[in-house]
Formats: C-alpha cells, sequence, structure tokens
C-alpha cells in the first residue's frame, strides 16, 4: 500500500523540515493509510545518511525500507490479477564457490555483503526465496539505481509506441527547457548510454560531487529544480565520446520520457507494465517536487517478488498478451556492449550493466544494479533471475564478495 505522506501537504511540509534538518523524524505521526504498512512505525535516518555511509546496521535497515518516507513520492499501481510464481520442483541448495582462492557458500555470501532478502527464479518459478532481517513479502525496498534500468524501459516503450522519435531524436525536443545547456545536441541514444559529453562527478560520498548537488536539488523539493541544475552544467565531451556514469543523465531520461508520454512516469509504468504484467503490491516512486516529476535514476521502492517480475517480464523481450511492447530486439540492444563515437568499447548497455566474469560473459547475462547490495540478474540462457536487497553500510562498492561470481554459482547449480 502507498504511503500517503507523498501527497498530503501538510504532512510533507513537515516531513520536509525533518529532512531538511538532518533529522529522522521518527517520532513523526504517520498517516492512517501508512500503518499498514508492516515498518511504518520504524526509526529511520536521512537520505543523506543513505548517501553518506553513515548508518549503523539496523538504521540501515529501517531506513532502506522506509524510502517512501523521505521524499514524496506517486504510486505506482498494481494488477489485480499477480503474475503466479509457483515454486520450483528443484529447489537451490547450499552453494558453493571460489573466488579470489577462497571457499565460499551461500551463507557466506548472504552475511558478508550484507543481503536482507534474496529471491531466485528458474523458468519462471521460485528456486529459492529468504527475507532476513525483518523483511517480508510485503516490505517495499529501495531500487537506488536499479531505477535506471526501469527508467530506460520506459524510454525503450514510447519509442515503440512512437512517442520518442527514435534513438537519434534529440533531448531538447521533449525538455525544451535545456535548449542552450550542453544538452542541445544531444541524443536519446547518448543519454542512454550516458554519453552526452556533460560534465559529471557521480561521487556518492563527496558533499561537493554533483552527485551531491543533484540530491540538494531534489531535498529542496523546488520544482523544475533538477532541470535547472543539469542545465547549468559545462559540456566536457562531444556527445557520444566518452561515457561518465551520471544519476543526472538519467533523470534527464526520466524529463524525456515525462515529455514525451505527457503523463507521470508511475503511472506510465503501472499502465504499461506493473499492471498488465502482473505486478501484486503497489510501488512508490520519488518525486522532484509534491506532485511533481519522478526522480528517473532512483527512488523506487517496491516488494521482492514485484522486482523480480519485472526481470521475467525483460527477459521475455516485454510480451505481454502475446505481444511485445518493447521495441524489436531492444533487450538485445540495451543489454549487451555499446560502442562510442571513434570506436572505444563501453561495457555497458543502454542503462543496464553488461556482464564482467566469464560465464555471465559467456551467457550474455546482464543487471540492474542499484548502490548498497540492490541486483536484478538476468541469464538468458538458463532463464534465470536473481533479485536481492542489501543493506551494505556504504556506497562505495565494498562488497566482500562480488555478486557477479556468486550468481554464477547460483545459475550453475540449478542447471538440469
Amino acid at each position: 500500500m502507498s504511503v500517503a505522506i507523498g501527497r498530503s501537504s501538510r504532512g510533507w511540509n513537515r516531513l520536509r523540515k525533518a529532512v531538511l534538518a538532518g533529522s529522522a523524524f521518527a517520532a513523526m505521526a504517520l498517516p492512517a493509510a501508512a500503518q499498514d504498512y508492516p515498518h511504518a512505525g520504524e526509526k529511520i535516518g536521512t537520505v543523506e545518511q543513505i548517501y553518506d555511509g553513515a548508518m549503523l546496521p539496523d538504521l540501515a535497515v529501517s531506513t532502506y525500507r522506509n524510502i517512501d518516507r523521505l521524499f514524496p513520492t506517486r504510486t505506482i499501481k498494481a494488477s489485480t490479477k499477480p503474475h503466479p510464481l509457483p515454486q520450483a520442483d528443484k529447489q537451490l541448495g547450499d552453494v558453493r564457490f571460489k573466488y579470489e582462492g577462497k571457499d565460499y557458500d551461500l551463507y557466506d555470501f548472504m552475511a558478508l555483503d550484507n543481503i536482507t532478502a534474496m529471491l531466485v527464479l528458474k523458468d519462471g518459478k521460485i528456486a529459492y526465496e529468504t527475507y532476513q532481517r525483518g523483511n517480508s513479502e510485503k516490505t517495499r525496498w529501495m531500487s537506488m539505481s536499479v531505477a535506471k534500468s526501469i527508467s530506460s524501459t520506459l524510454a525503450g516503450i514510447a519509442i515503440k509506441e512512437g512517442l520518442i522519435n527514435g534513438l537519434d531524436a534529440q533531448v531538447v525536443d521533449y525538455v525544451p527547457e535545456l535548449k542552450g545547456s550542453a544538452y542541445d545536441g544531444v541524443s536519446i541514444r547518448d543519454v542512454l548510454m550516458m554519453s552526452s559529453g556533460v560534465k559529471w562527478n557521480e561521487t556518492y560520498t563527496d558533499p561537493q560531487s554533483d552527485r551531491r548537488a543533484l540530491l540538494r536539488a531534489q531535498i529542496s523539493q523546488k520544482p523544475g529544480s533538477a532541470v535547472e541544475l543539469m542545465g547549468k552544467l559545462p559540456r566536457a565531451a562531444e556527445p557520444g565520446t566518452v561515457n561518465t556514469y551520471s544519476t543526472g543523465e538519467t533523470q534527464i531520461l526520466g524529463e524525456i520520457v515525462h515529455g514525451a508520454v505527457k503523463k507521470p512516469l508511475a503511472d506510465y509504468l503501472s499502465e504499461k507494465i506493473w499492471q498488465p504484467y502482473g505486478m501484486e503490491s503497489d510501488a512508490n516512486w520519488w518525486l522532484d517536487s509534491p506532485d511533481g516529476v519522478e526522480i528517473g535514476g532512483s527512488g523506487i521502492s517496491a516488494t521482492l517478488r514485484d522486482y523480480g517480475r519485472f526481470g521475467l517480464f525483460f527477459l521475455g523481450n516485454g510480451v505481454i498478451d502475446g505481444q511485445s511492447i518493447l521495441p524489436d530486439g531492444w533487450v538485445k540492444e540495451a543489454t549487451t556492449p555499446k560502442t562510442l563515437k571513434g570506436g572505444a568499447k563501453l561495457d555497458y548497455g543502454y542503462m543496464w550493466w553488461t556482464a564482467w566474469t566469464e560465464p555471465s560473459i559467456k551467457h550474455g547475462s546482464f543487471s540492474a544494479i542499484g548502490i548498497h547490495g540492490q541486483n536484478i540478474y538476468i541469464d538468458p540462457v538458463e532463464n534465470v533471475v536473481i533479485v536481492t536487497f542489501g543493506a551494505q553500510p556504504k556506497p562505495v562498492g565494498k562488497e566482500p564478495i562480488d555478486p557477479n561470481v556468486f550468481f554464477d554459482a547460483v545459475v550453475e547449480a540449478l542447471k538440469d
């Protein structure tokens, strides 16, 4: 159920003051609708603490499953007919593997990488499912940059529907506020490849980085503040020539989709995927201001199984009711390594991460990845989808075990 605080101006004003003050606002009264959510009354930290990596484990867990209390949100409405996820005949056993010369198993991965829930789907059936640290099937967990892959998918749908005029269409055709900025002359393809050439520093823990400036714009809750910030950035390279990982780039993508479809991204996601594919629970998406535009690069909170269903939807080439809602060949195009202008190779797709271990490269596997341990891993050869919720302490990629090495071992263990 959606936390109604995002739509209540009085509640949001109280919430915003708490966020700006850097407090956890745990004592703040919650709207009646929020009381149905099992974690609604938990003390939480601030969004700055998430990016600083400055929370102890229990506070991090309660915060990550309550991110819809940090900003106003819009509901992604669920289906009345959930896509079934039956139990697989073959369940995942103890997974054993080597990493950097040492022996590990499933329990090591769960503990060392601070995994708070995991779902493994084989041929669309549940081969493994676990909830830790008080999480349950009802828990909505933060996506972080997993949302980037979802925003990319919405762009693909808009292209299929003719609302975006292909990958070579120009950003300024859909976000006219950016005319005359460094985004003037940048294509949709450039944005999807994070190769706009616009200068950007993504360092989460650096208060002076562009990423933190974007966060401050979001905290201000001033309509249009994110686009205004992006429009002031200088150009560092010609469009299409250099890849720079940028959450700001995904905010631009969100604005592009919003400008093309003429409706909120949450509504578009609900209408095109969440309801017709059969997601069983409402999800939420952060907004840049009350009733504003969704944050394209983060801020979705959804249940473990519904993230798994999204993985199945993408694994299945976007087919709903016998027809794909994605452009022909989109999944392969979006999830395979790209080539920049000038010929430089890029181990990145259209806001999907490409494989980097030998087994996953062989299978053409790909991932939606978010900081602190969020993953949707998809192996198209073995029809496996793996979803993890993580509560890692800092957003700096310090996992003791490379998740893809573990995912490779899971795929191998599930082979017939």
